[in-house]
Formats: C-alpha cells, sequence, structure tokens
C-alpha cells in the first residue's frame, strides 16, 4: 500500500493580505478603532464646549465693538484676537482627546513643574499688575495668564499621586502628604501676586480630586477651616478686598455708586435692562464704556443684556450639559485616575461657571474669575479646551454599556423567581 507523506501548509497570502492573514486582520482591528463610534459621553462633552466656545466669540465682539470704534480700532479686533486662540485651542482639543491614558500618568509631574516655573514668570520682569493683581506676563506683544494652565497641571497631578495612593487614603498621613504640601505651595504662588479668586478656584479643585477619590469626609474638616481662616486674613489684610466684601454686605449699595458698588450696579442693571427677550444681540447699552470688564469678568451682564434671560439660560443650560457629560464620564470610568481627574477639571470649570454668574447677579462679592469658554481671555481659553481634550480622552476610555437582555430572557426571570 502506497504511504502518502503530508506536508506542512503555510499561511497562503494575497494581493489583498500580503503579509498573510494575520497582518490583515491587525489592520482591521487598527482601523476598527480609529473609526469606532465615540460614546455618548464624548459627544455631549465636545458638542457643549464648541457651542461655549462659539456663542462667547459673538458675545465677545459685541461687548468689545463699541469701545473699539470709539478709539479708531477696528470693531472685530478683540474678537479676531480671540478667535485666532480659539483655532489653536479647538484643533489642540481634538489632539489631546486620542492621546491615552498613560501618557496623562506619565507627564503629570512634569506638567505640574512647568506650569508652577511658569507661573514663577510673574515676578520677573515680564510679569506686570492689572488692578493690583499681579498675575500676567507679556512676551513679544502677546500677554498670558500662567495660572490658567496651573489649573489643568494641578488637576492631571492630583488625579496621579491620589491614584498611587489609593490603598492608604483611609490614613490622614497618606491623604496630606505630598497633596497639601505641594498643592499649597502652588496656590502661594498664585497669592503671592494678589489674585485671591484664582487661588480660590485652585482650592476648590483640590477638594473635588479629593472628594472623588473616595477620601472620608472627616478629612475634609482641617483643610476647609485653615482655607477659610487664610481667605479671612488675606481679605482683611487687602484694603480693596474689604471694600468689595463690604460693597456686597451693603443693602444701599447705590450710595457708594462712585466707588466699589459702580460695576455690581451696572452689572446688575444690564440683566434687568434685557428683561425675558432682551435688547437684541449688539443693542447693549453698558457695553457703551458703562461696564467695567464687560468682555472679560461680566460678560454674563451683556448676554442678559442683548439676549435676556432666553439667553442665561442657554448659557446655564449648555453648561449643565457639560456637566452631566463629565459626571457620566466620573460614573462609568473602572480607572481611579480618570474618576479623580475628571472629578476635579468638571469642579473646576462648572464651578468657576457658577461663581462668576454668581458675582454678576451679587450672590457673591466681586472675585475676579472669568467665564470659561466664553469670557475674553486667550489663556483662559486655552486651558479650558486642553482640559476639555482630556475629558474627551477620558471619555473614549469608558467601558461600552452592556446590551439589555432578550425579551424572552426577561419574562423568564419572574418565572423562575416565583418558583
Amino acid at each position: 500500500m502506497a504511504r502518502t507523506t503530508q506536508t506542512p501548509t503555510r499561511p497562503t497570502t494575497t494581493a489583498a493580505d500580503p503579509g498573510g492573514s494575520g497582518r490583515g486582520l491587525a489592520a482591521r482591528i487598527s482601523l476598527g478603532r480609529v473609526f469606532a463610534p465615540v460614546p455618548s459621553e464624548f459627544l455631549l462633552i465636545l458638542s457643549t464646549a464648541l457651542l461655549l466656545t462659539a456663542f462667547g466669540l459673538v458675545m465677545v465682539l459685541s461687548a468689545t465693538s463699541a469701545v473699539a470704534t470709539a478709539a479708531g480700532e477696528p470693531a472685530w479686533d478683540a474678537m479676531l484676537k480671540q478667535g485666532i486662540f480659539a483655532a489653536i485651542g479647538i484643533p489642540l482639543m481634538l489632539i489631546t482627546s486620542r492621546l491615552p491614558v498613560l501618557f496623562f500618568k506619565r507627564i503629570a509631574w512634569a506638567a505640574l513643574i512647568l506650569a508652577t516655573a511658569f507661573q514663577m514668570l510673574v515676578f520677573t520682569p515680564l510679569g506686570y499688575e492689572i488692578a493690583g493683581n499681579r498675575n500676567w506676563i507679556e512676551i513679544g506683544g502677546l500677554t498670558a495668564q500662567p495660572s490658567e494652565f496651573l489649573k489643568l497641571a494641578l488637576a492631571l497631578w492630583l488625579g496621579y499621586v491620589l491614584y498611587r495612593k489609593q490603598s492608604l487614603l483611609t490614613k490622614w498621613q497618606h491623604v496630606f502628604i505630598p497633596v497639601v504640601p505641594v498643592a499649597g505651595l502652588v496656590i502661594a504662588t498664585v497669592l503671592a501676586g494678589h489674585d485671591l479668586g484664582t487661588a480660590m478656584i485652585l482650592f476648590l479643585l483640590v477638594l473635588g480630586a479629593l472628594f472623588f477619590s473616595g477620601v472620608r469626609l472627616r478629612l475634609f474638616v482641617l483643610p476647609a477651616i485653615l482655607a477659610a481662616g487664610a481667605v479671612a486674613i488675606l481679605a482683611a489684610t487687602s484694603p480693596n478686598r474689604v471694600n468689595r466684601i463690604l460693597s456686597f454686605l451693603n443693602e444701599d449699595c447705590l450710595a457708594d455708586y462712585y466707588n466699589t458698588c459702580y460695576q455690581p450696579l451696572h452689572g446688575i442693571w444690564g440683566l434687568a435692562n434685557g428683561g425675558v427677550f432682551g435688547l437684541g444681540l449688539g443693542n447693549s447699552k453698558e457695553k457703551y464704556d458703562w461696564l467695567p470688564a464687560a468682555a472679560n469678568d461680566y460678560i454674563f451682564a451683556i448676554v442678559g443684556e442683548e439676549l435676556g434671560l432666553i439667553g442665561c439660560v442657554v448659557v446655564l443650560a449648555l453648561f449643565a450639559l457639560f456637566a452631566v457629560g463629565a459626571f457620566h464620564v466620573i460614573r462609568r470610568t473602572d480607572d481611579p485616575f480618570v474618576r479623580i481627574v475628571s472629578g476635579a477639571i468638571t469642579v473646576w470649570i462648572v464651578g468657576q461657571a457658577l461663581i462668576n454668574i454668581g458675582v454678576v447677579l451679587r450672590v457673591f462679592p466681586v472675585l475676579g474669575v472669568p467665564l470659561p469658554f466664553m469670557s475674553q481671555g486667550g489663556t483662559s481659553l486655552l486651558s479650558v479646551l486642553l482640559a476639555s481634550g482630556v475629558l474627551l480622552a477620558f471619555a473614549r476610555t469608558l467601558p461600552e454599556r452592556r446590551a439589555a437582555a432578550p425579551a424572552q430572557e426577561r419574562r423568564a426571570r419572574p418565572a423562575r423567581a416565583s418558583r
């Protein structure tokens, strides 16, 4: 009987797959990841960030055009500068959204060190002072506010440190070291420039990171007491801050119209003039050099005056949707680092928006913090767009939602349970 021999078979290659089926499969998997549908949280955060940025550009143009024209400058000059930062920040946000979570963990320390070094430039000849706050630098005719980048860098650093200490956070020593000394040093660099508003936002960011790391609430008591004491001392030692607080507490603020009550009163009057439907886009009266910082800290007053209550509700709704998308990332993620950093960024952006709007409504004294995405200021816009990019990158890592059980299986479950 003739014997038959078998020769080992090799994987065949085709013109479509010259490297074999393994390489073709890997290529298809890679392409599948690139074109995979993104989670709904990704779309919610991205769409609200873009809408708020576009809304902000329109309002910056409206708030600055009258004063610019009166000064003999182009009406669109301020909006064009803000638009350049938006044109830089939006692509950076989309690029950041493609980065892996491991990248953010690796750069956490370096980002904080570089951002702190950048902040220290305000104390060099490059720094300059505005309204008593030395928190800006000027390089080659371009101005920047370094403390805005400290917010994102501090959020990443807190997320990395608390993520590495997850199993030790039941002990207060591991909660406070190195978080409190390092965060305190970072905040001190801002306070040294007399910017109490930004320092308070940084402190809220730290509290947000600690909360979402799972630290016991009783450990928040001491930092809260220390922070409240520090704010009280800093406020009491500054005549400008004392006057702001007194004007906020003064029920008859009109009596001090020409001093510290001037800006808060004109902000309230702008909102009141708008009514429900507003005076119409571009028809604000307060922007004719009546309201100081109309395009910056008080841009929400211009929104209320020109677009009325409806415009204000739209802004609040967009920030609410942004918060919903971010909190869904926090709730659904399995990575403690993602949860902590997302929580810190959300507390920063949404909390700062609420504080800014509260200042315009005279719920808080004047603190000098911008409205995220919307206020005039290139570094502020860049920082929140980069932070949104980090949230988008985290949204890409969320586990897939579980498919609903088949109808037959759902009907069978009660029957088994009743036996």
